[in-house]
């Protein structure tokens, strides 16, 4: 089963190139710019069009149309796509479990306050995921800013990871953290395919899983 992850497309979707030999396809959040409609129709529209067998996709701090207008939003979908927002789904047996929730900062699209307000969130986390897709990444893994080299993680999120021995955590967010990482046998992936300057350099990033 090849599962390829991607994140922080912002509205740069079309110019991607994802492997042809992908099953699942998985975006980890931040399909636009600034959560306009258009925005997000035109991804939705492009998700749903691409041949995969099988397509996930969570929202991103970006995406103010999931929060604040979510009944816009979810008339845009479809039967050929998978939108989880703290939830999980079954695809050929392997479990996902999806949400758009990152730290507080700046009152962005489903900011929560770190500490107990966010490790609320990461209970629902169900003890048989497989993979993990959040927007944001733990703290200390995948999370370093360039501008002041601060770790911005979610330490709740990073405590949640290593209670369950996760199997696989893709997320995005920090666009200069783009890479994978591995760390007391739970692989970590930052998909994030634009730097921190929005330009389109990452490749998507693909794993097999039986």
């Amino acid at each position: 089963m090849r599962i390829t992850f991607i994140s922080d497309t912002h509205g740069q979707h079309a110019k991607l190139q994802i492997p042809e030999d992908t099953d699942i396809l998985v975006h980890a959040g931040d399909v636009s710019s600034r959560g306009l409609l258009p925005e997000v129709k035109d991804f939705v529209d492009w998700f749903t069009a691409l041949p995969f067998r099988h397509k996930i996709f969570i929202a991103g701090n970006h995406d103010f149309l999931m929060e604040k207008n979510p009944g816009a939003f979810r008339a845009l979908l479809n039967d050929e796509i998978i939108y989880l927002e703290n939830e999980a789904v079954d695809v050929e047996g392997i479990r996902f479990w999806g949400s758009p929730v990152t730290p507080w900062f700046f009152n962005w699209a489903f900011n929560v306050n770190r500490g107990e307000p966010i490790a609320r969130y990461w209970e629902q986390i169900p003890e048989d995921t497989d993979i993990l897709i959040t927007h944001g990444p733990p703290f200390g893994i995948g999370d370093k800013v360039f501008r002041d080299g601060k770790l911005v993680g979610c330490e709740e999120l990073a405590k949640r990871i290593v209670q369950l021995k996760i199997k696989y955590h893709v997320f995005g967010h920090i666009h200069e953290a783009y890479g994978s990482y591995e760390k007391d046998g739970v692989h970590y992936i930052n998909a994030s395919v634009l730097d921190h300057n929005y330009r389109l350099v990452h490749d998507p990033v693909s794993i097999n899983m039986p």
